[in-house]
């Protein structure tokens, strides 16, 4: 990813904006908004005791993470003005709240590795893991009752409605697993809530601290459910077909998995009955033979590139809300460039 500014010389003023070479106030790019997050964030969220439960919370925030939704809503708040103490104890409100749903989701998952280490409930047992969850998620609560109460029922609103629709995407996922028929709409549907939607309203909570119109709030949200769609067709593609070494996945986990993705559901729309019927032979298959049937199947249909077509119908979307946000050009270069990193990735 460029950086947004010269890397020289560059220091921070009182009011922590970075500052070029002639000592005028710029934005950070996402890189350097990750640091300055990681600072705060990386520290100890949880007391001592019992020792048990706090180191379960504690293990998953370890292992790193790419950090992309606090981030977000630090450079919603620094598109409208320098970024306010609030965005910070929203940002680790949104970072905890993600990982509370990620301790759930592994143990519903039965997963036994995240980000190369044992999940929290292969540690520590589901029903520490469980516990570990939902003290994060208090721990959440708790960094966000610190912002003023001037912003305070608006973040509140947004944050509580947020959570509510990632637990019913999360539900529709696994409703999904046992559909046979699941149409597109509703496919999208499920994505929007369990992975778009945060990052929607990540960048609008920081617009929101930064004193944003709501004209501007919902341009921000629609760029980033539109980026966070675009985003899940790229990861669905890159499972397929892209590079392992570079992916850090072995290809076709999802085909593996028998998981409904864009491909699947396209490549089951397009073919004929007989086809379909074939294609749930191979899926049937218990061991890896049938990843590379199934990639057979997708490309002699174009899924591939049908795949790359959606991805950006999305991207194009997500612009174009981002376009129409009413702050000077120079203000959304960070989010144009954050956009281009995550939907042109390769891993």
């Amino acid at each position: 990813m460029q950086e947004t500014y010269h890397k020289k010389n560059i220091g921070l003023n009182n009011s922590s904006s970075p500052v070029d070479e002639n000592g005028k106030n710029c934005l950070h790019s996402f890189r350097d908004l990750s640091r300055l997050f990681e600072k705060r964030f990386n520290v100890s969220h949880f007391p001592k005791e019992p020792e048990k439960l706090y180191d379960a919370a504690q293990h998953l925030l370890t292992a790193g993470g790419k950090r992309i939704r606090p981030v977000m809503c630090l450079m919603g708040n620094e598109m409208f003005e320098e970024i306010k103490e609030d965005a910070y104890y929203v940002a680790v409100a949104i970072e905890l709240f993600h990982n509370f749903t990620l301790i759930h989701d592994d143990i519903m998952d039965k997963a036994p590795l995240r980000r190369g280490m044992e999940t929290v409930h292969t540690k520590y047992g589901e029903s520490t893991a469980l516990l570990a969850g939902d003290v994060m998620l208090v721990t959440g609560y708790e960094s966000l009752q610190k912002v003023h109460i001037d912003y305070l029922p608006r973040v509140l609103s947004l944050f509580n409605k947020t959570a509510k629709e990632v637990c019913e995407g999360q539900q529709l996922d696994m409703d999904f697993e046992k559909t046979p028929d699941v149409s597109f709409d509703d496919y999208v549907k499920m994505i929007t809530l369990k992975t778009s939607v945060a990052l929607a309203a990540s960048l609008q909570l920081g617009a929101i601290l930064g004193g944003a119109g709501k004209g501007n709030q919902e341009h921000l949200y629609e760029f980033g459910k539109n980026l966070g769609i675009a985003f899940q067709v790229q990861d669905d593609y890159l499972d397929a077909f892209g590079d392992p070494e570079k992916f850090g996945k072995k290809q076709g986990g999802d085909i593996m998995a028998n998981k409904k993705t864009f491909l699947l559901l396209q490549a089951m729309k397009v073919l004929s009955a007989g086809q379909q019927k074939e294609l749930n032979r191979i899926l049937s298959i218990k061991d890896e033979s049938k990843i590379q049937p199934v990639l057979d199947i997708y490309k002699s249909c174009d899924i591939d590139q049908w795949a790359k077509e959606l991805k950006h119908k999305y991207f194009s979307i997500a612009m174009d809300h981002l376009e129409e946000t009413a702050v000077v050009s120079s203000r959304k270069k960070p989010l144009e460039e954050l956009a281009l990193f995550l939907i042109e990735r390769d891993m």
